[in-house]
């Protein structure tokens, strides 16, 4: 970045940090990092819908069909702790540019595809190019906004567009797949991605010449990719197998061996992935295990409302995604409310109170049975579990990137995007364990939802290990451990 670039961006953060108010250009990167936010997080859930019909195209059976959501879901889960360190390493500009440009051109390559094995590779050559593009754009926002109102704001912004990304999945794919076909759920992708390459190349500043002359720690890398997709694939298995399955302890076994060689490589490394002083800070190991807790919450409540909705009220899965519009707009209003209410109770309050209002609405949603319809079993919990989920995640999203040295953002931006994605996995597993340990029919969707509150319960708890407002810092500003 020139002088005149520096000065200009040094204004604009003091006028941001003053006033609240988005410069011109801190407004433009922030839509450009929420539309590539969007893309990815829309991508984990578009292709439920069109599974039918990828099925019937390509001839898939039974077991491989469930790879084309696998596959995805994995490796970008897998890959997110090295896509967030390559930020830090070689620019944010370059990795975000390489991100966009991977997943475009497997989005572009996956709707083409004539056979199944094909659409699966492209698939997890897609959550390949995720976790590289979703660690940057919240690194983007991070090194952009100087914390303060801007950077609250800015990250409410991108939490309801990830929030609107996850929720839209099914109406959107339901859309396309009925009005086009399945294969433009994926195609989609390509003219949203070659627009917004050109936009990062114009509008991002030039990365720093001295960050190509990090080294990129292989070993570290390998293990915590190794550790982190043993963890999701087993757990994933242990949906279908239990969790004493071979195919299960397999998956847990190897993950734990290597997630222990990596902490130990990682102490011994001279320039580790994540370094261990960044993992020590409290606002980062308590911030990131709430947010592990929020994952297992509110992931899964899209699976099993979304099954409830087809399997109990016997809607099609367009009408499902038109039932979820109400979840989708409160989440949206809620997080854009989430700086105001900040502002009155502090990062570590929002998170109890939200907390506990979503733990709530999981209670109050647990009372559905077969005889419930919509107006009386989901859309008054809709709104009150809604409205928790959209105010929780900003102010931890928040916490967790406060007081972080630019050097380190990346990686602190990728281990909260996996924490938040192994909560959402290990969640599900579990609470599909829970709803079918009856031996019944159906799930249980009370004991699904109860148990959802009572981790909510637990997000509150969690949350008064955070620091309050100013007790992370010293005189100087730096974080304290």
């Amino acid at each position: 970045m020139g002088h005149h670039e520096a000065c200009a961006a040094d204004g604009s953060a003091d006028t941001e940090k003053r006033t609240g108010v988005l410069a011109p250009r801190q407004a433009t990167l922030l839509w450009l990092a929420c539309a590539a936010q969007f893309m990815v997080v829309l991508d984990v859930s578009v292709v439920n819908v069109a599974l039918p019909s990828i099925q019937t195209a390509l001839g898939f059976d039974a077991a491989g069909l469930q790879w084309v959501v696998g596959s995805y879901a994995l490796v970008f889960a897998g890959f997110l702790l090295l896509g967030g360190r390559l930020a830090d390493l070689y620019g944010r500009r370059r990795v975000f540019v390489w991100g966009l440009a991977l997943f475009s051109v497997s989005s572009l390559a996956g709707g083409l595809a004539t056979g199944p094995g094909l659409l699966i590779a492209m698939r997890a050559v897609q959550g390949l190019g995720a976790a590289v593009l979703a660690p940057a754009t919240l690194t983007i926002l991070t090194t952009t906004f100087p914390e303060g109102p801007g950077r609250t704001k800015a990250l409410a912004t991108w939490t309801a567009v990830s929030s609107a990304g996850g929720a839209a999945g099914n109406l959107i794919g339901g859309v396309l797949t009925d009005a086009l076909s399945w294969r433009w759920i994926l195609l989609i992708n390509v003219p949203i991605g070659a627009v917004a390459v050109l936009a990062a190349l114009r509008l991002l500043p030039s990365d720093h010449s001295g960050m190509m002359s990090g080294k990129l720690d292989i070993p570290g890398a390998v293990l915590a990719t190794l550790g982190v997709t043993a963890l999701v694939y087993g757990v994933n298995q242990a949906g279908t197998h239990g969790w004493a399955g071979p195919t299960t302890l397999t998956g847990l076994a190897v993950s734990a061996v290597a997630l222990t060689a990596f902490v130990v490589m990682e102490a011994r490394h001279a320039a580790p992935l994540m370094p261990p002083r960044l993992v020590r800070l409290r606002p980062i190991w308590a911030g990131n295990i709430t947010m592990l807790l929020a994952g297992g919450c509110f992931i899964p409540m899209w699976y099993f409302l979304s099954l409830y909705m087809q399997e109990v009220l016997h809607y099609g899965a367009l009408t499902t995604g038109v039932g979820f519009l109400p979840h989708t707009l409160i989440g949206i209003a809620a997080a854009r409310l989430a700086p105001a209410a900040m502002e009155r109770t502090g990062a570590r309050g929002l998170i109890v109170i939200s907390a506990l209002v979503s733990a709530i609405g999981f209670l109050w949603q647990s009372s559905i049975s077969t005889d419930s319809g919509y107006l009386d079993g989901l859309l008054g919990p809709a709104i009150v579990m809604s409205a928790g989920m959209g105010l929780l995640i900003t102010p931890i999203t928040t916490t967790v990137t406060s007081g972080i040295h630019e050097q380190d953002a990346g990686a602190a931006s990728g281990l909260m995007n996996t924490t938040r994605q192994l909560g959402g996995v290990i969640g599900l597993a579990a609470l599909v364990t829970l709803a079918t340990a009856d031996g019944g029919p159906g799930l249980s969707y009370r004991a699904v939802f109860v148990a959802t509150a009572a981790v909510c319960a637990g997000v509150a708890v969690m949350a008064l290990a955070l620091p309050a407002p100013q007790e992370g810092r010293d005189e100087s500003g730096a974080m304290r451990r």
